[in-house]
């Protein structure tokens, strides 16, 4: 299957949907109608980028921080919404909140709270992928926090022995909950501990989506040429506080404003308008259908009931 090159102009049209998202429910969250949650603010590019460079039979695992991935991936606000409040028709029946959303009819298998949990699951899909010799490969994305995890290096391990095609996404954010990256690692990044391993690695700028979906793809081409992982590391910063309401006291002020001045969708929107891409008119017709879609998503989620008690018992193991 073919992936089309990625529009910068529906790119950053993503990226401001994602970013809208969020803000509603931080919103809502702040006029007690919804959930605290982890929000991907700052963080917009590397979900449009990759997901981009995904086909419809990949799959994709991902972390507490999924909202910019399930958007990318095509996923109604509407029924994330409606999910997130507790909502009947939301993507689990109101049964997962933010943190654990999964949407199998976009090729989204969990959505995992469990730091690194996803990593640990990302071999076993990996493995199924291979051993039933499907096409598509697994996407899995986690922050640097999980890569000091011990089950990072045991998944990575596992795929380069066993050669699976999975595309480690390493969102790092700079930051792991309330602790700095460089509180809990004295290099850079952590393509180093993949190399060692024997994957093959790469590091882009996760606040350019256009260089993020060129990395991946050159990345995704790789794992189906060879059928080995690889990680894909997106340097970026997260913008806003771990969990929702989160005051940032414990972020240094001249570091959140430097991340500010490279703020993904201002900066890819900035590019777009020097390069005669985007005119003032199709900027505020962007924004319109952006405002527009968050106004039915809201309205759809508030429509919707909650799930009777019948269904309590459903969808469960034991």
């Amino acid at each position: 299957m073919t992936v089309l090159p990625l529009d910068p102009v529906q790119a950053l049209e993503r990226m401001m949907l994602i970013r809208a998202y969020e803000e509603t429910l931080i919103d809502l969250h702040g006029r007690g109608r919804a959930a605290g949650t982890c929000t991907s603010v700052g963080q917009e590019a590397p979900a449009v980028g990759v997901v981009s460079a995904l086909t419809a039979d990949d799959l994709i695992l991902t972390n507490h921080r999924s909202a910019g991935h399930l958007l990318a991936r095509g996923a109604d606000p509407g029924r994330m919404l409606a999910e997130v409040m507790g909502k009947r028709d939301g993507y689990c029946g109101g049964k997962s909140g933010s943190l654990h959303i999964s949407a199998k009819e976009f090729g989204v298998v969990l959505t995992s709270t469990i730091v690194g949990g996803e990593l640990a699951l990302a071999t076993g899909v990996g493995l199924s992928r291979r051993m039933l010799d499907k096409s598509g490969i697994v996407a899995c994305f986690f922050g640097d926090g999980a890569a000091t995890e011990g089950r990072f290096q045991e998944s990575l391990n596992l795929a380069a022995v066993w050669k699976l095609p999975i595309l480690y996404v390493c969102e790092n954010n700079q930051w792991q909950a309330f602790v700095h990256r460089k509180e809990t690692m004295l290099a850079d990044g952590i393509v180093g501990q993949a190399a060692a391993l024997g994957v093959e690695t790469a590091v882009v700028d996760g606040n350019d989506p256009l260089a993020v979906f060129d990395a991946a793809s050159a990345a995704i081409d790789a794992i189906r040429r060879t059928g080995k992982p690889f990680l894909l590391e997106a340097m970026t910063y997260r913008l806003r506080g771990h969990f929702e309401p989160d005051d940032q006291g414990y972020v240094d002020k001249a570091e959140l404003a430097r991340w500010r001045d490279r703020d993904p969708i201002l900066g890819l929107r900035a590019r777009l308008e020097r390069e005669g891409r985007l005119t003032a008119e199709a900027e505020a017709a962007m924004e319109a259908r952006v405002r527009a879609a968050m106004e039915a998503a809201t309205a759809f989620a508030d429509a919707s009931p909650y799930p009777g008690v019948e269904v309590l018992t459903t969808d469960v193991y034991a």
